[in-house]
């Protein structure tokens, strides 16, 4: 325990204790003067700093480097990249006099509806915690804390400052927490960010659950918890369950609240000496000196937010080869769209930053193309409004001049508005298919924040980049990749369904009489298509290169603890550009006794290649990657047997695979009782014993004695609870007597 907080600690009055657990206005906590204790001060932005000139709330703010949203740095599938992008975040944070740093957010991406997921990474819980763990070690490498967002089941703008996310804990726990523990595991953030919604009838903010039992209990958290702004609906609760600070503030209202149990014994002052002493210690945190980067400057900066979009954009089709385009070859090329001349760099809310360079699409294109070639530019669209026939048919004009087209479509995102469909704008399909429809080297640029549908004009173009909300050097990347200054390494964080009723969450999304159900349980994203064979339009993982690999000699090397492994596999550039491809590594449990996806992803790996060059990638893999959490007895674990290993270039391109058997040390019994199933206690040695104890004593049946004995009970019995099977033995209750003291003598019940 560092001794400066707990001095701190002890000089504190009552009063100043609980100043300290509420924000002293909207973006810091409180500066104790007389101790010498100074405010963190926050701001909004996971892809970058959003420090707001004024204490108000989403007012104008600092400028600051403008990094692509999540969707697009998850894209990027590169965790030292997106660490360098943490550690010039972190020294941007430092310069603008910033502490903390309100991000990542890591919510998964159960509905391509959710208004937040362009600040979200993956629909996978395993990728989402790799990158969030490398956003957040970047960052916290300056000396600058992170906030981990928002904990938990907060997949909504729908009602989210009430709705219940109704979850069930194994679902919990394998895919809404894991991306959590993950990271709280491998980077230590700072803080946590309570959510604004229940979970399951509890406000996350209230949850002792969440906030004590887990959080601090299992996973060993020692860093501080706050809510999301306005979030808190009883403090005393809310610090009791272990929220430790109420932003934003002041909250004069919780003070009282605190003040009033405390003085009353309804609240153990200790509650309150321990959220604070939690606050204190990322006081004392920011306080350390820091080596940061002392070449940072905005045009460094931007070539990174550059690099991240280059590698963040996802090459979803490229039908005959038309990308890249050879300048040297091109007389002519149309561009179109508004969004080329005023570029989607990222969503609405409170992560909007004010960027502090700006790139244009159309002008990176023009700079790049050859000075003989002819360009012919048309808007298309304005913004959001319906289709404008005059401005189509100026589209439409440019597009039959031309010999290629690059056309810019897709939409923003918002935070606190659900999207209420999956389409483009009805005025950028009917561009799109019209466009199309005059010129065949129609190459769609897409920026959104989450999946799209393009069931009514995919056919009708042959190549189709996805750019996400890029950033702002974004325009530039866009501009590389399209004429091979850059090879697209990108591969898709989400699955692209055809058609929204495709998705796994369609029939409780958002949700109503404030209950959000996750009915699809563990089903989420490619673990859903995987198990009802549904083709995807763009699967999980998917991206294409301008170059090709190959997948050869995969080997399984078996370390000295169970569950750890090494897979080994041969990358080859087999093309003629230089490229990089990202290796997956999925598993699969086809023996569990608990359902189970078809497989899910447990490592990954991008490997860079000049052509013809060869490299061997490694994934290390633990008892951890096998296992499932078992709600029975309260904890992970893994079942001896088979286990597939899936090595592909997305979830559907499986290029290797190897079936292994594993053994693993027996899990603790469950808890049996009357009510178990006679399954359930065949399938132990105890439970087992117990049956053939009563076998023994009190069946009056012989052929059914000796069925129990030679262990040829099926079906019909073994779907009993074991009460009735009891009854079944004996009709005048000498079994039952007999269970009774069996289970006193076996269980001690």
């Amino acid at each position: 325990m560092s001794s400066q907080t707990e001095q701190w600690l002890e000089q504190l009055t009552l009063d100043e204790k609980i100043r300290l657990c509420a924000g002293e206005n909207m973006w810091s906590t409180a500066q104790i003067e007389r101790l010498g204790i100074p405010p963190l001060f926050m701001a909004d932005g996971p892809h970058g700093v959003r420090k707001e000139k004024s204490d108000i709330l989403l007012g104008v703010s600092e400028p600051a480097t403008c990094f692509p949203t999540a969707s697009a740095l998850a894209s990027t599938w590169n965790v030292e990249l997106i660490e360098q992008i943490g550690t010039g975040l972190g020294t941007e944070c430092r310069r603008l006099d910033v502490q903390l740093l309100l991000g990542p957010g890591i919510n998964m991406k159960r509905s391509p509806l959710c208004g937040r997921n362009f600040e979200y990474y993956s629909e996978d819980p395993y990728l989402s915690g790799e990158i969030g763990a490398a956003f957040i070690q970047g960052v916290q490498s300056q000396g600058v804390g992170t906030t981990l967002k928002h904990f938990a089941c907060y997949n909504t703008e729908f009602e989210r400052m009430t709705i219940s996310s109704e979850v069930d804990e194994r679902v919990m726990r394998e895919i809404y927490l894991a991306a959590f523990e993950r990271i709280i595991k491998k980077a230590e953030p700072w803080s946590m960010m309570a959510s604004y919604n229940k979970v399951n009838g509890t406000y996350a903010t209230e949850s002792k659950f969440l906030l004590t039992d887990v959080l601090r209990g299992e996973w060993g958290y020692t860093g501080f918890v706050m809510s999301d702004w306005l979030a808190v609906q009883n403090r005393v609760k809310a610090l009791e369950a272990g929220m430790d600070l109420e932003m934003p503030g002041p909250a004069l209202s919780g003070a009282r609240a605190l003040k009033e149990a405390v003085l009353s014994g309804a609240l153990p002052e200790q509650s309150l000496n321990d959220a604070a002493r939690n606050i204190l210690r990322a006081v004392e945190k920011s306080m350390e000196p820091a080596n940061t980067n002392p070449d940072w400057s905005f045009e460094t900066a931007h070539g990174l937010a550059r690099a991240a979009a280059e590698e963040g954009i996802v090459l979803l089709r490229n039908e005959g080869g038309i990308l890249p385009l050879d300048r040297t070859q091109l007389s002519s090329l149309a561009v179109i769209g508004r969004n080329a001349k005023f570029p989607l760099v990222q969503g609405g809310g409170s992560a909007k930053i004010n960027p502090a360079k700006l790139d244009i699409p159309f002008d990176e294109i023009r700079n790049l193309v050859d000075a003989r070639t002819d360009i012919f530019y048309a808007d298309g669209y304005m913004d959001k409004a319906a289709a404008d026939l005059n401005l189509i048919a100026e589209a439409v004009k440019a597009a039959g001049m031309a010999d290629a087209v690059l056309l810019f479509v897709g939409d923003g995102e918002d935070e606190g508005n659900d999207r209420e469909h999956m389409d483009l704008p009805e005025s950028h399909v009917q561009l799109l298919q019209a466009v199309a429809a005059v010129n065949r080297n129609c190459i769609v640029i897409l920026n959104n924040g989450s999946a799209v549908e393009m069931r009514r004009w995919i056919d009708s173009v042959p190549a189709i980049l996805e750019a996400w909300l890029h950033g702002q050097a974004g325009g530039s990347a866009i501009a590389n990749i399209v004429f091979g200054e850059a090879n697209p390494s990108g591969k898709l964080p989400e699955t692209f369904p055809v058609k929204l009723s495709d998705n796994p969450s369609y029939l409780n999304f958002p949700g109503d009489q404030g209950r959000t159900v996750y009915g699809e349980g563990l089903f989420i994203g490619y673990r859903y298509y995987d198990r009802k064979q549904i083709e995807p339009q763009f699967p999980f993982g998917h991206g294409l290169s301008y170059t090709t690999f190959e997948y050869s000699d995969l080997q399984i090397e078996r370390k000295r603890e169970e569950g750890e492994l090494s897979v080994s596999v041969n990358i080859t550039n087999s093309g003629h550009r230089a490229g990089k491809e990202i290796v997956q590594l999925y598993i699969g449990d086809p023996q569990c006794g608990l359902v189970r996806p078809d497989k899910e992803l447990k490592g990954f790996a991008k490997v860079d290649l000049a052509p013809g060059e060869t490299k061997t990638v490694t994934i290390d893999l633990d008892k951890r990657d096998f296992s499932y959490y078992d709600p029975k007895i309260g904890d992970w674990a893994a079942d001896s047997g088979s286990f597939d290993l899936f090595i592909g270039a997305s979830s559907q391109d499986i290029r290797l695979s190897e079936r292994i058997e594993l053994e693993f040390a027996s899990k603790p019994v469950p808890p049996l009782n009357e009510y178990s199933l006679l399954k359930e206690w065949l399938s132990t040695d105890q439970g087992a014993q117990a049956v053939r104890y009563l076998a023994e004593h009190v069946a009056e049946d012989s052929h059914l004695k000796e069925m129990i004995l030679n262990g040829e009970l099926r079906g019909f019995f073994q779907e009993m609870p074991l009460y009735r099977f009891v009854r079944l033995l004996s009709k005048d209750g000498t079994a039952a007597r007999w269970s009774d003291r069996m289970m006193e003598d076996l269980f001690g019940q």
